[in-house]
């Protein structure tokens, strides 16, 4: 829904730039499109201006129907017995890990399935090499890409958050050393390395309650132990 949302919104902006207009569609626009005008000060052709009210009438019903899912998603954080959700809690309790990344790990990768080693986590995720042996020839072909694909996504945004909010944690340590200091190649490859390393530790802190060394639970200092 939010993807769709974004695209309404782009359509919006670029049906207003072929008059001239550029204009950042946000929450305000209702208000502003009686008030538009084309480049040369003339107001909007009715035809444009009836589609854009209608694309935003779009918009304004994906924003309702996301705000509603949302607070349905709160509730049962709230109130909900599954397992799953339960899951969920515990993934919030850690810094740097939000909503949205939370329920889209367990929803999507941990509730419905067992994995039984850390290879198995990591090759789930599509953020292992692909090495290419032939004869003296020895290279890497980048990560496979197997998998499901949001959770891929989002393993790479929530390690770029990891490294913002567990500044402490000993994998934040481990990035600084090798990649931090790198050009932007190094650093691209480092935070894939980071989000397939955050992914394991998160399945060792659901499966077995290992925090990851050096992280910070909300609201206190962990011991690398979990203690």
């Amino acid at each position: 829904m939010k993807r769709d949302r974004v695209r309404l919104m782009n359509r919006i902006a670029g049906l207003l730039a072929t008059v001239g207009v550029l204009l950042k569609v946000d929450a305000k626009f209702r208000a502003r499109l009686d008030r538009l005008m084309q480049w040369n000060g003339q107001p909007l052709p009715e035809a444009l201006r009836v589609r854009l009210s209608r694309e935003w009438q779009k918009v304004e019903l994906l924003s309702t129907q996301i705000h509603d899912l949302e607070r349905a998603r709160r509730a049962m954080l709230r109130e909900s017995r599954d397992e799953a959700v339960a899951l969920v809690r515990r993934l919030l309790q850690l810094r740097g890990i939000g909503d949205n990344a939370a329920w889209l790990y367990v929803m999507e990768l941990f509730a419905w399935r067992r994995f039984r080693n850390r290879r198995q986590v990591g090759a789930s995720t599509g953020l292992v090499g692909t090495p290419y042996k032939s004869g003296t020839v020895d290279h890497e072909q980048g990560i496979s890409k197997a998998g499901n694909k949001r959770v891929r996504t989002m393993a790479v945004q929530i390690a770029w958050g990891w490294l913002t909010y567990q500044r402490e944690s000993a994998l934040t340590q481990w990035y600084n050393r090798r990649f931090a200091h790198g050009g932007p190649r190094a650093r691209k490859i480092g935070i894939v390395a980071v989000a397939r390393r955050l992914v394991i530790d998160l399945w060792r802190y659901l499966d077995a309650g290992v925090i990851p060394e050096g992280a910070i639970l909300k609201g206190r200092q962990m011991t690398p132990s979990g203690g």
